[in-house]
């Protein structure tokens, strides 16, 4: 239950690692209304 234990999220830090615990960063698309303000402004 530490930095050796591949299953916590402080293990897959210090191991360099993802998975279900520590899911990497998620890029976010941009909705409908973000994209019409978008054009709007140009």
């Amino acid at each position: 239950m530490g930095k050796g234990d591949k299953k916590t999220r402080r293990g897959k830090i210090s191991n360099n690692s993802y998975g279900a615990r520590r899911p990497r960063k998620i890029k976010r698309r941009p909705t409908v209304e973000e994209k019409i303000k978008i054009n709007k402004k140009k």
